[in-house]
């Protein structure tokens, strides 16, 4: 639309007389028209400069308005103009072909001054609210592409963070079979070389060495078991954080006869990061309370606010001293898995006294 004035109007009429009348009204109102007298010359026009409405004369030597009309509705550049028919016949079936091949509206001679005035006024606002419809459509289309993009972009980053904890929670169980693990096989070959060396000379100690060797076996083996399931991408496999812990629980009272004292309130949403190190706190933690703690009650609360979970493991074993370098691998990696989501992690513990471990973990959505 010509912005310097109120509307390009496209006039259309064989009868000189009628385009100056139109032309002198519309003029004074502020449109800027141009005038033609047959349709093939309208529709030049029309391509050359698209106006923003055409009044179009029904009547007219050669094509008449109505095929005008309707080659302007079958040219995709020229379909949204709006036309106006204007005729001297009255009759109500003229005016059902005029709508049929895509009039807009449609004004009988001799012209009313006010009649034409509004509804030309009428037509064009009415193209104006469908170009700010269409721009805010457009709007609306690149913000929804940019949103689809931002999605796509946070499901590849997401998907990559997740990729790199897993290699870090690999990383880190890999130290732990190392560490762990090795310390096992070196008491092991020292148990086995041991009793091969008392074998001629003192059969019974060769016989004990040789059985705690078998033990020591026995340990790594579970030990590398251990590893195997914990080096699964999905600890919980698919399972909820509290149905996991639950089950953690039921195997540990299989294990030493002690059923922990459990309580879980879940009500806020998890990320799956914090989910998993919930679980691999508690996992540990009941994995050392079974080797070394010999502990008579176990305490598991975890509860979960607006800000986050937060967790406690307690138990009233014979404790230890948390920063002595002798401290197991796990208690490492709990401290580990609690950092990388932004969590704080705290170890108290001494002697006699049995050991309590809290943590505090973010919050955040729910990963589908």
């Amino acid at each position: 639309m010509n912005y310097h004035s109120k509307g390009d109007i496209l006039l259309v009429d064989d009868t000189l007389d009628n385009l100056r009348l139109l032309s002198a009204m519309l003029s004074e109102q502020g449109y800027e028209v141009r005038g033609v007298t047959n349709g093939s010359t309208a529709l030049m026009g029309v391509q050359a400069q698209p106006p923003d409405l055409v009044l179009l004369d029904i009547t007219m030597p050669g094509m008449d308005g109505y095929e005008v009309c309707q080659r302007l509705r079958e040219n995709p550049s020229t379909q949204e103009i709006p036309v106006i028919f204007i005729s001297a016949l009255n009759d109500a079936i003229d005016k059902i072909r005029a709508f049929n091949v895509g009039g807009a509206d449609f004004i009988t001679k001799p012209f009313q001054v006010e009649e034409v005035l509004v509804r030309v006024e009428h037509q064009l606002k009415l193209c104006r609210l469908n170009q700010q419809l269409q721009a805010q459509n457009r709007r609306l289309q690149t913000a929804e592409e940019d949103l689809r993009r931002s999605l796509e972009q946070e499901r590849a980053l997401n998907q990559r963070i997740e990729e790199m904890v897993a290699i870090e929670e690999r990383n880190r169980i890999a130290r732990d079979i190392h560490d762990s693990l090795g310390h096992l096989l070196v008491a092991l070959n020292v148990q086995i070389e041991t009793g091969l060396t008392l074998w001629a000379v003192d059969l019974d100690r060769a016989h004990n060495f040789l059985s705690e060797a078998k033990q020591l076996g026995s340990q790594a083996l579970q030990a590398v078991r251990q590893s195997v399931s914990d080096i699964r991408s999905d600890p919980l496999q698919g399972q909820l954080l509290e149905s996991a812990i639950v089950k953690l629980t039921d195997e540990f009272q299989l294990t030493t006869g002690i059923l922990p004292d459990c309580s879980i309130e879940l009500s806020h949403p998890l990320s799956s990061a914090v989910n998993h190190v919930a679980y691999r706190i508690v996992q540990e933690g009941l994995t050392n309370i079974c080797k070394y703690a010999e502990a008579t009650l176990i305490q598991i609360r975890l509860q979960t606010s607006s800000n986050g979970l937060s967790l406690l493991l307690k138990d009233n074993g014979k404790g230890f001293h948390p920063d002595e370098p002798s401290i197991g691998y796990g208690l490492r990696g709990m401290r580990e898995r609690t950092a990388a989501v932004g969590g704080q992690l705290s170890i108290e513990s001494s002697p006699g006294k049995g050991c309590c471990i809290c943590a505090e973990l973010p919050g955040g959505e729910k990963s589908p």
